[in-house]
């Protein structure tokens, strides 16, 4: 049944919802199916004309015991069907302990609908902690590549070593995805990104200034369904991604370009001055299309299926004792933008106490989780910067009002509350800005005399942007003007973790050119936290 309580409150008209409205975000949630076996699919014979796993395997959301295997069939991954009939398929899958194969410890079978566009997100359970498995899958006579996962340690273990990977903003247009060579060599045991997985841009017009081109509207931004699901068929075939997703699992979480840049909640980025904003009803059902998209194509669990335009992201996981990950959604509930969004002081309506980038039903989690935590090392996997930056290299000097300043009070009450509650070593990890940092976070870090906290690793975009440098002009002021900023630079690439019990290491690895094959890469700086000792210091 329809529940009004689930509408965001930020698209209510003081009289009540409009029928408009109503009507349009009830036929968004009526839009997908419940995921039901259908029995004829796996008696139905089918034959492609080309290979259907052209958009590769991937794992997620894994835990002690099950994680997620994920494919989606298209043999021709650039039609808005995947050059499929509109009727579903039986895809059989395989989890074995050798990358021959030979030694299957689970199987099954799950059926790839055409209202989730062919997409397959298996739960493989009952398997052992701390493991490392292989898996495929078989659609009629075809078979997937193989694809390596992992389980996590048991809860009550204490594992001597984790190493992972964070990654964001990896624009199509503007760059290859020269970092992932290198990760795929480095030999994680997870990946998270942090969002813009896709760009929802229209396709540059001026071929000098892009490496590759978008495919999709020539006429404006993806906006539909097949829209979104031919922007991420695009970006899901470039070789090194796909190589990536099969090397070992991810948790991914959106940032704004999944759906439409700087939206906050249910409400359109500020418009320039003769544009109208889009009307609430299309831009909500736009965002069904988003998620909807967003979900068929990463390897998510059954229980983040959307519902029109609602998706629950939020999660948590944690490695044995050694790291508990909280992984967050800024986007989704978070109020508009104060100031009228962009580069502005710390004043108006961004004092505003009511401001939230979490929601409060995300924040109660948060809290409840951080309290309840028994690892090491509690990290927030999360989009855009918390660390309170005066942005003075700017024409106007000010804060950004798309990331936590923006929300100034919830800002302070969450750093306050790991500062009060004591929270084992709080660690941030932060996309979304196309730049590399290091931030101590402090309560108020507009006050540098008072104790750190915790600390934030902001890591640069895999492409957006184009290349970068590793300087600018302006830093030496940008950095005596924050005193809590540690590092900066502008280069492309992602950021390699390796955490002990003892101590979290982030190197900041860089690729030197991203607008030609076979780019160098580097380890730009590394940086150290002690555990017990908030803020970080140069490895």
């Amino acid at each position: 049944m329809f529940d009004l309580s689930r509408i965001p409150e930020t698209v209510r008209s003081e009289g009540g919802l409009s029928r408009r409205l109503f009507l349009s975000y009830g036929a968004a949630l009526a839009a997908l199916p419940a995921l039901a076996a259908q029995s004829s699919a796996a008696d139905r014979k089918v034959a492609f004309a080309a290979d259907p796993f052209s958009l590769g395997v991937a794992s997620g959301d894994p835990d002690a015991t099950s994680v997620v295997l994920w494919t989606k069939l298209a043999p021709k991954p650039a039609d808005p069907d995947g050059g499929l009939k509109p009727e579903s398929i039986a895809v059989r899958w395989e989890v074995a302990t050798d990358d021959t194969m030979k030694m299957i410890v689970a199987k099954g079978t799950s059926i790839a609908t055409p209202q989730l566009g062919h997409s397959v997100h298996a739960e493989v359970r009952g398997l052992k902690p701390d493991r490392w498995y292989w898996y495929r899958f078989t659609a009629g006579d075809a078979v997937s590549p193989v694809g390596r996962t992992r389980t996590l340690p048991a809860p009550d273990a204490e594992p001597d070593r984790l190493r992972f990977a964070f990654a964001s903003c990896q624009h199509y247009e503007q760059g290859l995805y020269t970092a992932y060579a290198q990760m795929a060599k480095d030999e994680l045991d997870l990946v998270f990104h942090l969002g813009d997985y896709i760009y929802e841009y229209p396709n540059s017009p001026d071929n000098k200034k892009v490496v590759r081109k978008h495919t999709g509207p020539k006429d404006g931004k993806i906006k539909t369904l097949a829209d979104y699901r031919g922007r991420y068929s695009l970006y899901r075939g470039d070789e090194l991604l796909r190589a990536m997703h099969a090397r070992c699992p991810w948790f991914v979480t959106w940032d704004d370009h999944e759906f439409d840049n700087n939206y906050a909640g249910a409400i359109q980025e500020e418009q320039p001055k003769g544009k109208v904003k889009a009307d609430p009803a299309e831009f909500l059902t736009q965002r069904a299309a988003a998620y909807q998209a967003y979900y068929e194509y990463m390897p998510l669990r059954p229980r983040s299926l959307p519902t029109g335009p609602d998706m629950t992201l939020y999660r948590k996981a944690a490695f044995g004792r050694l790291a508990e990950f909280f992984v967050l959604d800024t986007r989704q509930y978070r109020t508009d933008q104060p100031n009228g969004d962009g580069v502005k002081p710390l004043v108006g309506e961004a004092l505003r106490p009511s401001n939230s980038l979490l929601g409060k039903r995300q924040r109660d989690w948060l809290d409840a989780g951080l309290i309840a935590s028994t690892g090491t090392w509690n990290v927030l996997a999360q989009q855009v910067m918390m660390a309170l930056v005066e942005l003075n290299y700017h024409p106007k000097p000010g804060y950004s009002m798309d990331q936590w300043p923006g929300a100034l009070a919830e800002r302070v009450s969450l750093a306050r509350f790991l500062a009060d509650r004591k929270v084992p070593n709080p660690v941030v990890l932060t996309g979304d800005i196309h730049t590399n940092w290091v931030n101590d976070i402090r309560v108020d870090d507009r006050m540098p005399e008072t104790p750190v906290v915790a600390t934030e690793f902001v890591g640069t975009s895999i492409s957006s942007g184009g290349n970068g440098s590793k300087e600018f002009a302006g830093l030496e002021k940008l950095q005596a003007g924050n005193p809590g900023v540690k590092f900066h630079n502008r280069e492309r690439g992602y950021v390699r973790c390796d955490v002990t019990p003892e101590r979290w290491t982030s190197d900041y690895v860089v690729a030197e050119d991203v607008t030609k094959p076979g780019g160098t890469v580097a380890t730009r700086a590394s940086f150290v936290v002690e555990a017990g000792r908030p803020g970080a210091k140069p490895a």
